[in-house]
């Protein structure tokens, strides 16, 4: 199945396309069917239409709200907002929205995305201020001084089918994930704990990590696995006049989520100009990430035939539509990057993240994480935007260290999201389980500091 993923690159038909952004789905629904019944039709674009079939089924449930109803979500918490507002943030790219039916609807957490982004939102809906990043600069400082940082983190992890999509007698595979070691920065990784003792743990070193039950359920129950780790990162601070240069791995497209397309290529030579100098070259496309790109809530990556142009483009995107974009183009580059993520832990928040990481000799990997590294800037906070071009905090779970890694076991059916695994995956025999049909938690249960 995530070979079959590499085919999203591909362009759709034309009419199909036009039908899709029409937002009639049931022609578009049409046009599949009559091109896969058509003997004319490549292997390779047989599987494209296929995967837009489920791309299709996912699109329209990213997208609840007709205007109305958006509008009267706002006005729950802004009692005077008006349609005519509404649509200047449409218009803005603020508010995200797509046709169905002729009929404008709206991404499921777009007011979400505006009260978080927009700072005159915020305050209207009366949204408390944002938390001081004091965990975040206490930490900044703490590295600067020691050269490290290092948390001893315990987690439970949970995954339950909702019970409207419980099927009884069914036999059902779950894939959680789990700190990977091949992230450096996961260290003395233990399991602790599983539901059941019948379960499949990968390597501790596999690139995306996870514990899998595989059980025919009689009756619904959560999956559940305790762990413990040690979060450990150093603090670099490169400096262009010491760099020396870069090797070659790491370099190379992965479709569909890292492609040099002809935008990726004309915005990489807008961004480095002249210049050779890889660390420089990566701070230019960490600061085009951070200052150009809005943070948004997205819909499922599974729906975006190409990330990293559709964030160059639309300048906006979430923590790993951001990294994306950082990684192609610093690949395209020349500059060594790979891809990490799982979580974000800290006492207050528990909740999935991606970032990235770069390789310039001779410091070897150094951390960007565009996201944080973005909010860091809107907040004003120059040296923290700083600090994450090269660093980390160390309030991560890593369970994966590459981009569309098969599982151990693989899954069968199609992933719920085909990139990572950040809160864990299920299916039946014949169909994988979507985002909305499982409840999945990670609970912290334990985090203290140890240097």
């Amino acid at each position: 199945m995530l070979e079959d993923m590499r085919q999203m690159a591909l362009a759709l038909p034309e009419d199909i396309a036009k039908a899709k952004w029409a937002g009639d789905f049931a022609r578009a629904e049409r046009l599949i069917h009559l091109r896969l019944e058509d003997p004319r039709t490549a292997q390779c674009m047989r599987k494209r239409l296929e995967l837009e079939q489920e791309v299709l089924r996912r699109l329209q449930a990213s997208y609840p709200y007709t205007e109305a109803e958006g509008l009267a979500l706002i006005q729950k918490e802004i009692p005077d907002f008006t349609m005519a507002e509404l649509r200047r943030w449409e218009d803005r790219d603020a508010a995200d929205w797509i046709y169905i039916n002729g009929v404008t609807h709206l991404q499921d957490r777009f007011y979400e995305s505006m009260k978080k982004v927009y700072p005159e939102i915020a305050a209207r809906a009366h949204e408390p201020a944002a938390a001081a990043s004091t965990l975040l600069d206490d930490n900044m400082q703490a590295m600067k001084s020691a050269g490290e940082a290092a948390w001893h983190i315990r987690m439970q992890a949970s995954l339950q089918i909702r019970d409207d999509s419980f099927q009884p007698g069914r036999k059902v595979l779950v894939h959680l994930p789990v700190p990977t070691a091949s992230a450096v920065n996961m260290q003395n990784i233990h399991i602790l704990h599983a539901s059941s003792p019948d379960y499949l743990l990968a390597q501790e070193d596999c690139l995306s990590r996870t514990i899998a039950f595989e059980e025919t359920m009689q009756k619904n129950h959560p999956f559940t696995v305790e762990y413990e780790y040690d979060s450990v990162v150093n603090y670099v601070h490169p400096l262009p006049e010491e760099a020396a240069g870069c090797p070659s791995f790491h370099t190379e497209e992965n479709l569909p989520g890292i492609v040099f397309t002809p935008f990726i290529r004309a915005l990489l030579n807008e961004l480095r100009g002249s210049e050779t100098n890889p660390l420089v070259i990566a701070r230019r496309i960490y600061d085009y990430c951070t200052t150009k790109v809005t943070y948004s809530f997205m819909r499922e990556y599974f729906c975006n035939a190409c990330i990293p142009d559709y964030c160059g483009t639309s300048l906006k995107g979430d923590c790993g539509v951001q990294a994306l974009l950082f990684i192609t183009l610093c690949r395209c580059a020349g500059i060594p990057v790979r891809w990490q993520s799982g979580l974000y832990v800290t006492p207050d928040c528990v909740g999935s993240h991606d970032w990235a990481q770069f390789y310039v000799e001779p410091w070897g990997w150094m951390f960007a994480d565009c996201s944080f590294g973005g909010s860091a800037w809107r907040a004003g906070s120059r040296e923290r935007h700083e600090f994450y071009f090269g660093n980390l905090d160390p309030f991560r779970m890593a369970a994966n260290s590459e981009l569309m890694m098969e599982f151990d076991p693989p899954k069968r059916q199609y992933r719920k999201d085909p990139y990572d695994n950040q809160s864990g995956e299920a299916e039946y025999e014949d169909r994988g389980l979507l985002a909305e049909e499982l409840v999945c938690t990670q609970t912290l249960l334990e985090m203290k500091k140890i240097r």
